[in-house]
């Protein structure tokens, strides 16, 4: 239930020097560093070079499975990850680097593993394969399927499922916490009142006792509070109704554990929007609606030959105010080539409509993809966010 809308790479990573609660030291580290670091300690470099690219694959994943659940600081620890093999990956603090194995990390220690449709990084567990084995990849078999003539992306199929696919140049951003920093309470509004309606609602399926929320509508209101008091005294919190740090990430910790985010095989998070706009939109200006508009267009243009499908690159560019004139020309608006708000109502209305009668209420995904765009059980997108989207407009990433 992060709140990321693109899962990132972090630019640092905080190890702990042992098992989570051994009294052991903390050493922050650049996150290639830290790969570069495991991937030294876990594989050989004499192996073929697909092989240790399926291992590096896997031990990003895994990593940036860590961070985007905050694993361990949802639980009251000041790290992201432990070097304790029983619970995470080898880190030696201090050792050195086989050259080939850095150079492959720094060219793919942005892209991870994750299940087709589903947002999170995969938690892509491994083991030697041999004195150990286990339900994820095994080291010595990726190199025995290497020396077959596999592929990393086979490799890593044949250990996790067909199902699975990479992403690619995620983005690279400090690590924040998901906590809004403030308290949220009645009369609240906005997207984090909606993720915490999001994870409450789906907690509800495992603890009937909570009430569901309806709608989900990012306003902290009677039913809101009423749901947050059940979910409080439950898991033995101030029935207060307020959802401060303690709730957040308790709510946090079990909406990841029900649906299981840290393990190979999770329920996994799917796509939800919810948006917070800007005030003013101009050539350039950062905003996350142009993500949501591709997304809208991506999916009409699988439904209606005559719409072009937007390419979900974040930025409005050339093949997005295509997209945008043949959705304009098909529904008989001005063929503008830019979105106000009869434009972006009409590509909202038409999605709706695609969601409603080919899907019910199931999310909608597109079949291509640069980079996540949130999380949860059903797409909500909002009403024309007040401005228009011209081209040149770029997306902020993580907006919420």
């Amino acid at each position: 239930m992060p709140v990321s809308v693109i899962p990132y790479v972090p630019e640092e990573i905080t190890v702990h020097l042992g098992p989570p609660d051994a009294p052991a030291p903390n050493v922050t580290v650049p996150f290639t560093d830290y790969v570069k670091n495991v991937a030294s300690s876990e594989i050989y470099p004499t192996w073929s070079e697909s092989a240790l690219r399926a291992n590096i694959f896997a031990i990003v994943s895994f990593a940036l499975n860590r961070v985007y659940t905050e694993y361990y600081r949802s639980r009251g620890y000041d790290f992201d990850i432990t070097n304790s093999t029983a619970y995470d990956q080898a880190f030696v603090d201090g050792r050195s680097y086989f050259e080939n194995i850095s150079q492959l990390v720094d060219d793919q220690f942005n892209s991870y593993i994750r299940r087709q449709g589903f947002v999170e990084p995969l938690a892509a567990k491994f083991c030697n394969g041999t004195t150990v084995t286990c339900d994820g990849l095994s080291q010595w078999g990726s190199e025995n399927l290497a020396q077959q003539g596999y592929n990393s992306v086979e490799i890593l199929r044949y250990y996790y499922g067909d199902d699975i696919e990479l992403v690619t140049d995620a983005p690279v951003q400090g690590i924040t916490e998901s906590y809004p920093g403030a308290p949220l309470r009645l009369g609240s509004t906005g997207p984090d009142v909606t993720v915490m309606q999001v994870a409450l609602n789906r907690i509800s399926q495992n603890y009937p006792a909570i009430p569901k929320i309806t709608p989900v509508d990012g306003i902290f209101g009677p039913q809101t509070e009423a749901t947050v008091k059940a979910f409080q005294q439950i898991f033995s919190l101030t029935p207060d109704g307020i959802i401060g740090r303690s709730t957040w990430y308790q709510v946090f910790r079990i909406y990841s554990a029900v649906l299981k985010l840290a393990e190979l095989q999770s329920e996994g998070q799917q796509f939800y929007f919810v948006a917070d706009y800007p005030n003013v939109l101009s050539l350039g200006d950062p905003d996350e609606q142009v993500v949501q508009l591709q997304y809208m267009l991506s999916v009409i243009g699988n439904f209606i030959p005559s719409v072009s499908p937007a390419p979900i690159t974040g930025s409005f560019d050339a093949a997005t105010q295509a997209s945008v004139r043949s959705f304009q020309q098909y529904a008989g608006l001005p063929v503008t080539g830019s979105v106000g708000p009869q434009t972006w109502d009409a590509i909202y209305n038409q999605f709706s409509s695609v969601e409603a009668t080919v899907f019910h209420d199931q999310v909608l995904f597109p079949e291509t993809y640069p980079g996540d765009q949130g999380f949860s059980e059903t797409t909500q997108l909002q009403q024309f966010p007040g401005e228009t989207l011209e081209i040149g407009m770029t997306d902020g990433g993580n907006g919420l």
